[in-house]
């Protein structure tokens, strides 16, 4: 039977939903509100048509109906569905009987969805205004759901709910332009990285700063019977719940996704030691000022300096990173995370690869520790508000080879040139996946360095030290030009005879 909801209906719907708030509060905050309505309402949906489905088989025997509703994926109870939050809608006290229907489904489902909801308060006069506002948004909210149909039977895969989801924190990733260095990974890097980290059944894959997950959903697809461990840590409590409900979406229900400081914090230890993985995977925030902070006594110690001695984990052996720029700081940690033949790849500015003093020095240890297998350079423009170009780094625990590929995609014709932002089309990932899996030389696009190399440039790491993309300019055919300028000369003279001698005509 096809599907009668189709990913563009869900997406209507969902922008339909953001005029409710445009203009009244902040699209980086109301997009949370609609985010998690879309999955109260595919959990309703999804509960209502099985409970169709049990009536039928079980001849509407409660008893047995129960039972087998206690068997699904989850558990719903009356008063945490979305048709009688619904019923509710004109209710005085709206906000809260949304948050207690949220409640409910946590209290219900706590080993899959417990604290899920608990960064989302929709009876906030602080962040949705005075009762009276409130109310008549949270109405409207509710109406525009009251329509789309979520059940299994209408959606088909339910990918198509999982993709609507993705698209809508890319379309708001869009609208926000987000401050701090924080950018939403573009489906299409995040498909370049879990192409270049070839995730294998039993991995363990690990994003040490995850955002709403869609880097570790891409990465864990990659593994075509799902037969992986997935782990995630961030920071922002809003983030880390909209991250639980995308994996949930995507059938990932034993995700482990923890919330916290990854730097100051790691939630992921075993016997106290940081937990190993076999790739991992990050987009972290571009150069992080006051990376360190979850190490000083307060937020307003302004003499604070990191130490490498601060860490119980030993990470910044190698050296701290500046107090204004993070990103050495997420490299030590994630190579620190990496097992035994890991796999790793991260997304960063370019300024990793040739910032001179402590990331210059940590960035030698690294190379000489022969740990980096590839430098990828992309084109500017690909992430949501900022046109920085950025650059992918991969990263091997024992590497048999010695040296370093390096390949710049960054010029034209790698990529595809849109109005806002840039886009890397299937062609430019495999050109690039291809280029990394043979390893050699290609004119223009790719060079393999020996480590005396890199060390006779200082460590630098600047791609076009290594790869030459000058394009010789055709030679200039004086002769020709000459002769067009005597053509031009010739017309010029034509044309202002002819006025000439229509102004005559004209008695001017």
């Amino acid at each position: 039977m096809e599907a009668k909801t189709s990913k563009i209906m869900i997406s209507n719907t969902l922008w339909r939903a953001c005029d409710t708030f445009r203009g009244k509060i902040d699209s980086s905050i109301y997009k949370d509100y609609i985010l998690v309505m879309l999955f109260v309402k595919y959990l309703s949906d999804t509960y209502k048509e099985h409970l169709e489905d049990y009536e039928q088989k079980y001849d509407g025997d409660k008893e047995r109906i129960q039972r087998a509703l206690g068997r699904d994926r989850f558990v719903l109870d009356e008063k945490s569905t979305f048709d009688y939050i619904y019923s509710k809608r004109n209710d005085a006290n709206v906000g809260e009987v949304i948050n207690k229907a949220l409640e409910h489904i946590e209290e219900e489902n706590k080993m899959k969805l417990r604290g899920v909801f608990r960064n989302i308060d929709f009876n906030s006069e602080a962040i949705l205004g005075q009762t009276k506002d409130r109310n008549s948004m949270l109405k409207h909210l509710l109406e525009d759901f009251k329509d789309l149909d979520l059940k299994p039977s209408s959606v088909g895969s339910a990918d198509v709910i999982g993709d609507a989801y993705e698209y809508l924190i890319g379309k708001f990733a869009s609208d926000a332009g987000k401050k701090g260095g924080e950018f939403f990974t573009p489906s299409e890097v995040s498909e370049l990285i879990s192409r270049l980290v070839k995730p294998k059944e039993n991995d363990r894959i690990y994003d040490p700063t995850c955002g709403s997950g869609s880097l570790l959903i891409r990465t864990a697809k990659k593994v075509p019977s799902g037969k992986v461990a997935i782990y995630g840590q961030e920071r922002n409590g809003q983030t880390h719940s909209l991250c639980r409900m995308n994996m949930f979406l995507h059938k990932f229900d034993d995700a482990n996704i923890a919330w916290g400081d990854t730097l100051s914090n790691p939630l992921f230890l075993d016997d106290g030691q940081l937990m190993k993985f076999q790739v991992v995977v990050a987009n972290p925030p571009f150069s992080l000022d006051k990376w360190a902070m979850g190490f000083a006594g307060s937020e307003d110690d302004k003499d604070f300096k990191m130490e490498a001695s601060l860490d119980s984990h030993r990470r910044f052996e190698w050296g701290v990173s500046p107090k204004s720029k993070g990103d050495y700081a997420f490299v030590q940690h994630m190579l620190y995370s990496l097992a035994e033949g890991g796999r790793m790849g991260i997304v960063l500015p370019h300024g990793v690869l040739f910032r001179g003093a402590a990331e210059g020095k940590i960035r030698k240890q690294i190379i000489d520790m022969n740990l980096l297998e590839a430098v990828i350079g992309l084109p500017a423009n690909l992430f949501f508000g900022t046109g920085i170009p950025a650059c992918v780094l991969v990263f091997k625990k024992n590497r048999s080879r010695k040296d370093i590929l390096f390949i710049d995609a960054s010029n034209d014709g790698h990529y595809e040139k849109a109005k806002n932002q840039n886009n890397l089309r299937e062609e430019d990932i495999k050109r690039i996946v291809d280029a990394y899996e043979k390893y050699g030389d290609i004119d223009k696009f790719t060079h393999v360095a020996t480590l005396d190399e890199i060390r006779e440039n200082e460590y630098n790491l600047n791609i076009p030290r290594y790869v030459d993309t000058f394009e010789e300019e055709e030679p200039v055919d004086m002769d020709a030009v000459k002769q067009n300028i005597a053509n031009i000369k010739i017309e010029l003279a034509e044309v202002e005879a002819k006025m000439e001698k229509q102004l005559e005509e004209l008695g001017l």
